[in-house]
């Protein structure tokens, strides 16, 4: 199983107890980067919570840098909820469309471009923002933190430009490697039933494949609506330090 690549920070053995508690956040989330997706968000809710604490310590020294990254994770994390608002009602209309036994699925085929052409966009900027973060403390490795929790939620909803080649599937097997396989599966099926319905193939349970779908992307969308109203109250708490 895949991790997260984040750095790893050195604390004195007398740090302050609400400096540990962020840090044993930390290492949990790394501990568990194997586990759902969900797990992570929740366990992004917890780390936060102990951040809020951390931040009743600080003096307002060195935090440009900090109040920069709040507002970028913010940005990330709501184009992040865009994404999945867009790909969950692309999954009703295709259920509808079944429904009425048309299956007509070129709009959602279209709209799925669409959705993937943003999701590659934000990966890039990831990657840029991760680079471009040199400093080391302990809010910037939850920053790190976040950032690669937000990258496996792309990675999970991304489809590789061209999934028929057995190269491809290996490819996005890699990339995925730290979700579960049932969880992978949910979004592949979908694609590999959509191909199939172009091609004027029955398919059979497409509704119960779609609705797994579609809950799965509703439970991280609420993930993210969670996490997201952290990052606003981190963010005013960051504001508020004299």
């Amino acid at each position: 199983m895949a991790s997260f690549h984040v750095r790893s920070i050195s604390l004195p053995t007398n740090s302050h107890p609400l400096t540990l508690a962020v840090e044993e956040q930390l290492c949990q989330l790394k501990a568990t980067s194997s586990s759902s997706i969900c797990q992570n968000l929740s366990g992004l809710q917890k780390l936060y919570e102990c951040v809020e604490d951390f931040l009743s310590t600080q003096d307002g020294k060195c935090l440009d840098t900090v109040l920069d990254g709040s507002i970028m994770l913010l940005d990330v994390c709501s184009a992040i909820k865009d994404v999945l608002t867009q790909m969950r009602q692309s999954v009703q209309e295709l259920q509808s469309s079944i429904r009425r036994r048309s299956n007509e699925v070129s709009e959602y085929m279209i709209s799925s471009k669409k959705i993937n052409k943003v999701i590659r966009k934000c990966l890039a900027d990831l990657k840029n923002n991760k680079k471009n973060d040199t400093e080391s403390s302990l809010l910037a490795e939850v920053e790190a933190t976040t950032l690669a929790v937000f990258e496996s939620i792309l990675s999970f909803v991304s489809v590789p430009k061209e999934n028929k080649s057995l190269i491809s599937k290996l490819m996005l097997t890699k990339r995925v490697a730290h979700k579960s396989d049932e969880e992978t599966s949910e979004v592949m099926k979908v694609e590999n039933m959509v191909k199939a319905l172009t091609k004027g193939i029955e398919v059979n349970n497409a509704q119960k494949t779609l609705g797994a779908l579609e809950m799965t992307l509703q439970d991280l969308e609420d993930g993210l609506e969670t996490v997201f109203r952290c990052l606003i109250k981190h963010r005013v708490s960051l504001l508020n330090i004299n």
